[in-house]
């Protein structure tokens, strides 16, 4: 019994530290909202490449996750500025948003994912383009 309770405990515990660990999703509209009254900073971690060929969402912060994943020459800069604030972060599909979400949760800061860039759009939420400054929330 005693041996029953203690891998319970251990598999308990486990699903417990990797569920702290896991980022929350935030919906696409919600995600706008935070960001709007300056809650929130919206980060689109794609490519250089993606930012430019489909356009971004127009409050986004434009940090690759290649840099994330590298020297974050650009990370450090944006985190020791926001680290403070809840970090949204899209994609393209949501893949890399979830990555990157899930290693700054893990930092302990407060990081969601709104999915995709497409979930943005089929929102009905505004973009711009990479080249343009971002529109609307507080940096």
């Amino acid at each position: 019994m005693i041996k029953l309770s203690l891998i319970f405990v251990t598999f308990f515990g486990a699903a417990l530290a990797a569920m702290a660990a896991d980022p929350s999703k935030i919906a696409p509209k919600a995600a706008a909202e935070l960001v709007a009254d300056g809650k929130a900073v919206l980060v689109d971690c794609r490519e250089p490449a993606e930012w430019k060929d489909g356009g971004v969402a127009a409050p986004a912060v434009l940090l690759a996750k290649s840099d994330f994943d590298g020297d974050q020459k650009q990370w450090k800069d944006f985190l020791a500025k926001n680290g403070d604030q809840q970090i949204i972060l899209y994609c393209r599909s949501g893949g890399r948003a979830d990555a990157v979400a899930k290693a700054l949760t893990e930092k302990g800061l407060k990081a969601s994912s709104a999915g995709g860039i497409k979930d943005w759009t089929s929102a009905g939420l505004p973009t711009r383009a990479a080249d343009a400054p971002p529109v609307g929330g507080k940096r």
